[in-house]
């Protein structure tokens, strides 16, 4: 049997340099120190600029979700809106725009939900998630750059059996959704 152990040593990082710039992040390779035996050993890490998504959630109570190829896993994804927050705005400047852009939808009351770490292993920056109640349709989806997107009106109560069911795989909007629906559980 193992008796808890007070916090383990933090990891000296002697040396750091930027392998390659990808636009939407870099690459990093560190080289750090363990605390145990003195070694270095080379880590790599992403740096990427903070993130937000938003649950936009219509007054008839339908949460508005962008369908979209990912590249990653060459397939469709069901998702809600976010993105890179741009150098200057704030994360709740960056959920307004990135749920009209994306969707068309806005307006409405926007209340942060809290904030997460994508993967503490390779990433360091926050993905901030938002909840905007009561929006509308205010113009078309903006298709910039590469993005090729549709809306999807998902009745939020069909939200939990997305998620069970796989439909909705995206491990951060997973993370988001969840904690809206723990949020709402506690509001009738």
């Amino acid at each position: 049997m193992h008796e808890p152990t007070s916090e383990p040593p933090l990891w000296e990082v002697v040396e750091s340099e930027m392998l390659q710039d990808c636009a939407v992040f870099r690459v990093r390779r560190d080289h750090a120190r363990s605390p145990r035996t003195g070694q270095i050993h080379p880590f790599y890490g992403i740096e990427a600029d903070g993130w937000v998504n938003v649950i936009p959630v219509t007054p008839a109570g339908e949460v508005v979700m962008v369908r979209q190829y990912r590249h990653g896993t060459r397939e469709l994804t069901l998702e809600i809106p976010g993105g890179i927050i741009d150098p200057g705005e704030t994360p709740h400047v960056a959920a307004e725009r990135e749920m009209l852009e994306e969707t068309g939808f806005g307006g409405g009351r926007l209340t942060p939900l809290g904030s997460v770490n994508p993967n503490p292993a390779l990433f360091a920056n926050r993905v901030h998630t938002f909840v905007a109640e009561g929006v509308e349709p205010r113009q078309a989806i903006q298709q910039t750059g590469t993005e090729e997107t549709a809306v999807v009106l998902l009745p939020g109560s069909a939200v939990r059996n997305a998620i069970e069911s796989g439909e909705i795989d995206h491990a951060l909007v997973v993370v988001a959704l969840c904690r809206w629906l723990l949020q709402s559980e506690g509001n009738p």
